[in-house]
């Protein structure tokens, strides 16, 4: 009685430990060897684990993200011989810098930080510029976001409102500075009168100023509002051209919001609040 039911018990059992053993593992081969001898994996097996990422980093891309300037420059800097690693001139393009190198750069210690991205819904009476000493400057509105330097992507004038980014990346600032950068800009436009529509038609197909021929992706009036509020879709970063582009055809321009910048808008975003971009939202930036 014991030994069938011994039997029957160990009977029962061997299935199980089967069924367990191909189940843990993708090679069923593996389930019909001597359990004296241990399996071999493969180097190339999926359950060997992968080595680490190297923390080694392109000295042009380190120069870069301690913000003293675009990794184009930084090459040009690194070619001229401008740029030491623990005291050594270094002037190979593609060298990088290990975990612990101190780097030189003309002069001075780098210390690299993270790259950080921030939108600001700018309201009115704030302006970009520096040299603008008799106006308030955007910086007042965002100065406890972070300890890093970090600077507007364009400019702004005080009577222009809506999204504005800051970033310590010099590549990004520098790629949305550029006069054939793709991104596009959606801005409303309140005219002192009623635009015409046959001047609505005239700027839809791009406008003539100073021998430049600027192309306008969209332009409507802005649905259930007065024909003087217009919606304006373009390319450039130069947002003094927005005023330029009615003015040209003499309407007088009495405000200008940028609602949206590179797919980013100002949904929940009060005017003279911020906040920080989002990892996806960093990523379509890069990839415009």
């Amino acid at each position: 009685m014991n030994d069938s039911n011994n039997k029957k018990r160990t009977g029962s059992s061997k299935p199980s430990t089967d069924k367990k053993k191909t189940a843990s593992t993708s090679k069923p081969a593996m389930a019909k060897r001597s359990q004296n001898r241990k399996p071999i994996v493969k180097k190339d097996s999926p359950n060997t684990p992968k080595p680490l990422k190297s923390e080694d980093i392109r000295l042009n891309k380190y120069i870069s993200n301690s913000g003293a300037c675009s990794r184009r420059d930084a090459d040009i800097y690194i070619q001229s011989g401008n740029v030491k690693v623990n005291g050594i001139p270094i002037t190979e393009m593609g060298y990088k810098v290990k975990p612990g190198d101190v780097v030189n750069f003309d002069g001075a210690t780098l210390m690299p930080e993270k790259k950080e991205y921030f939108v600001l819904n700018k309201p009115k009476n704030f302006t970009t510029s520096s040299e603008e000493v008799e106006h308030r400057n955007v910086h007042e509105l965002i100065k406890g976001a972070t300890k890093s330097n970090i600077l507007p992507i364009g400019r702004m004038d005080k009577n222009t409102t809506g999204l504005l980014l800051f970033t310590n990346d010099t590549d990004m600032i520098r790629k949305f500075s550029l006069p054939n950068q793709k991104s596009p800009k959606i801005y409303q436009v309140t005219l002192d009168k009623n635009l015409k529509f046959e001047d609505l038609e005239k700027i839809s197909k791009g406008v003539t100023l100073d021998g430049h021929r600027l192309f306008v992706d969209e332009i409507s009036y802005i649905e259930n509002e007065p024909k003087n509020e217009i919606g304006i879709k373009l390319r450039t970063p130069n947002v003094k051209v927005v005023r330029a582009i009615f003015e040209n055809y003499k309407y007088t321009v009495i405000k200008v919001d940028r609602v949206a910048f590179g797919g980013l808008t100002k949904k929940n975003l009060p005017r003279g609040n911020w906040r920080v971009l989002t990892e996806q939202e960093i990523i379509n930036l890069k990839n415009i």
